[in-house]
């Protein structure tokens, strides 16, 4: 009130001049073209009743240097990790669609937050013959798998880690050591195991 009346009280606050992000409101700028809501998501990948139904997020870097991206089946916490270089939306898309080709019969959705690395969605649903789902803003909890997924990750590459340098046999590594781990949710079982058991049987 005191700025449109004239006042200049507003000058010493702590924020100044900026305006502060109105979290849980609608942002208009720079929306992914053709997202697809998390409401629109079929019932049966909230029921983990299939494999092949994938969360994908990314870890970023030192200084915004170097980018993995990560996925992980929602069934069975199988992990697959790809070292993109640059959180740029060709190549987050190139690297997913690369690391999931060997399981291209097994993706049947995938799941993403709204950031604009995912721009590519609709390429990587049409070259793995799958539906993209955006999670609602703010709400990680939509994709908790592979947000707790991501911690286990940084324990091998911890916040302040450049990972530009790290290989493709350095994320190998971390992926097996994740999918080898016995799982209390799994009865024990490895998500490895999981995954393949369940892949033997279907098939």
């Amino acid at each position: 009130k005191d700025r449109l009346n004239g006042g200049i009280l507003y000058k010493h606050l702590r924020h100044g001049k900026k305006k502060r992000k109105r979290y849980g409101s609608k942002e208009t700028r720079g929306q992914i073209k053709n997202r697809v809501s998390i409401d629109e998501r079929p019932d049966i990948v909230d029921r983990k009743e299939r494999i092949g139904d994938w969360e994908i997020d990314t870890v970023i870097g030192k200084n915004h240097q170097g980018v993995l991206v990560t996925m992980v089946e929602r069934k069975t916490k199988f992990v697959v990790i790809g070292n993109a270089g640059r959180k740029k939306a060709d190549t987050v898309k190139d690297v997913t669609v690369d690391i999931m080709l060997p399981y291209k019969k097994r993706v049947h959705s995938i799941t993403g937050d709204n950031g604009k690395e995912f721009a590519g969605h609709e390429k990587i649903s049409a070259e793995l013959d799958c539906q993209f789902f955006f999670a609602h803003p703010y709400s990680s909890w939509e994709r908790g798998l592979n947000e707790n997924t991501n911690g286990l990750i940084r324990q091998y590459f911890p916040k302040g880690t450049d990972l530009r340098f790290v290989t493709k046999d350095d994320v190998c590594v971390v992926a097996d050591k994740l999918n080898s781990r016995p799982r209390k949710t799994l009865g024990y079982k490895t998500p490895r195991e999981a995954f393949m058991e369940i892949l033997i049987r279907s098939d």
